[in-house]
């Protein structure tokens, strides 16, 4: 009997606030996930044209440049999923029509972040089977 061992999903995390990035990234780790994380929006928008992530988690509201700056541009180059989160429910609708594909209100579990994950996974997987 052989099992099948998962590779690790790449989580790129993507916050202007360190404190959260620690949070959501020790989550991650202890839900079997492999976080990278950056408070900078080019460099995230390298690390998704460099193929090292799965998924994207996105804060909308950073500075100077938005969560909206980023998905847009990425939106040019790739289809990486992406879940925002944001503490305002409003905001997440917006970003999904803006071409993200969940999103996640504030304050959130580590468990709900990692159910998101593997939905809109799910999602894509199911879309391009």
């Amino acid at each position: 009997m052989t099992s099948e061992i998962k590779p690790k999903r790449r989580v790129l995390v993507v916050d202007d606030e360190t404190a959260i990035l620690r949070f959501v990234n020790a989550g991650l780790e202890i839900a079997g996930y492999q976080p990278t994380s950056t408070t900078d929006c080019d460099e995230a928008l390298n690390i998704a044209r460099s193929g090292k992530a799965d998924i994207m988690l996105l804060d909308i509201f950073m500075a100077p440049i938005t969560g909206f700056d980023v998905l847009t541009k990425l939106r040019d180059f790739s289809d990486l999923p992406v879940i925002v989160f944001t503490a305002r429910d409003d905001v997440g609708e917006f970003a999904k029509e803006a071409g993200a594909d969940d999103y996640l209100g504030k304050p959130f579990k580590p468990g709900e972040l990692a159910e998101k994950i593997e939905e809109v996974m799910a999602r894509r997987s199911a879309r391009t089977a």
